[in-house]
């Protein structure tokens, strides 16, 4: 009889202990442990981030770190850390938190257009992903890289067509770039292909003059007729004589993309530079800025005419007035150089 109370006191005991260790278990993984008040909390977790760095970004969002930590460890995500941008809900138990923590890496929107430069593109990616912008930049210049695939240092700006992508937020720099080269290789289709061979030209070649036509009008409409002028020109062996080009070879010779010049003046026009369509035929040897796809696509489907010669319009600003002989282009020009004069701008 002894022995049987005793027995039954030690069942009731590990009844107890259980239902004390379920409860303690339910606890740590099941109860809800989130402190902030919006819908969602997005934590972001660099690729060397250790799991106690983890603690540390979640402390503002935990009620309890201590269990989440318990938690961790029991599911092994403690040394198992993934990085990558995650989202946490209002009202998430830790269960749930190292679920979404392990498996639910949430994909960033990348966006980025009108840069000058590939340095300006490094410094525009890197605010949005992981990777910096010595090594996006880095990246971006590999000359193996460019090699390869038919690109110069001169023309790897024109690899990356403007746009809104998505990335994981951790994504490597070469694995972005690489990303960029397929995007590049999808954009060219047999279509824009062959309608830039109609033109006798490629698709450097192409994304080159957009760039040019780009920086001339910011009028999306008025871009297929800009193309014509300069495609007109082309055909004739005429010289570009772009303003845009020497603005480009002035900032490149001065190693100052941060200036602005807004008036070209005559002894601009005497340096020597590959960019400087006013002293060498053709097209420069890459884009001197990064064209939108409007840009592009006006360069691939001009308006055809018989224009060689376009300047500002000062009676609709933003517009160019357009000339088929030079004699009628000087009389339009001389109506912009008064207005020039009168607004004092010298540079």
């Amino acid at each position: 009889m002894y022995i049987k109370k005793i027995v039954i006191a030690i069942l009731l005991l590990g009844i107890v202990a259980g239902g004390a260790f379920a409860y303690m278990v339910y606890g740590v993984f099941f109860t809800p442990n989130t402190s902030f008040n919006n819908e969602t909390a997005y934590i972001y977790i660099k690729s060397n981030d250790d799991f106690y760095t983890v603690r540390e970004h979640l402390i503002p969002l935990l009620k309890d770190v201590e269990d989440f930590e318990a938690a961790a460890k029991r599911k092994g995500y403690s040394s198992n850390v993934k990085a990558g941008k995650y989202g946490i809900k209002k009202g998430m138990n830790n269960n749930e938190i190292i679920n979404a923590l392990r498996s639910n890496n949430i994909p960033v929107k990348v966006s980025f257009n009108n840069q000058e430069t590939v340095a300006d593109l490094a410094g525009r990616i890197s605010a949005q992903i992981e990777a910096d912008s010595v090594s996006l930049l880095r990246a971006f210049t590999d000359i193996d890289f460019l090699r390869e695939n038919d690109f110069t240092e001169a023309s790897n700006l024109a690899l990356y067509i403007p746009n809104s992508y998505e990335f994981f937020w951790n994504t490597p720099a070469e694995k972005f770039r690489d990303r960029m080269l397929k995007e590049y290789r999808r954009f060219w289709s047999a279509k824009r292909l062959e309608k830039a061979k109609v033109l006798n030209l490629n698709a450097l070649e192409v994304i080159t003059l957009a760039s040019i036509v780009h920086k001339e009008t910011a009028k999306v409409d008025e871009r297929p007729r800009v193309a014509g002028v300069y495609l007109n020109r082309l055909r004739t062996g005429m010289l570009l004589q772009a303003d845009p080009t020497v603005i480009y070879a002035l900032k490149l010779h001065q190693g100052n993309f941060e200036q602005v010049i807004k008036r070209v003046l005559y002894k601009d026009l005497e340096l020597d530079s590959p960019y400087n369509t006013y002293k060498y035929a053709g097209l420069p040897p890459g884009p001197i800025a990064m064209p939108d796809i409007s840009a592009i696509d006006a360069v691939l489907n001009p308006e055809k005419h018989s224009y060689y010669y376009f300047v500002a319009n000062v009676e609709n600003f933003g517009y160019h007035k357009f000339a088929k002989t030079l004699v009628q282009h000087n009389r339009n020009k001389q109506q912009y150089i008064r207005w020039i004069n009168k607004q004092k701008v010298n540079r």
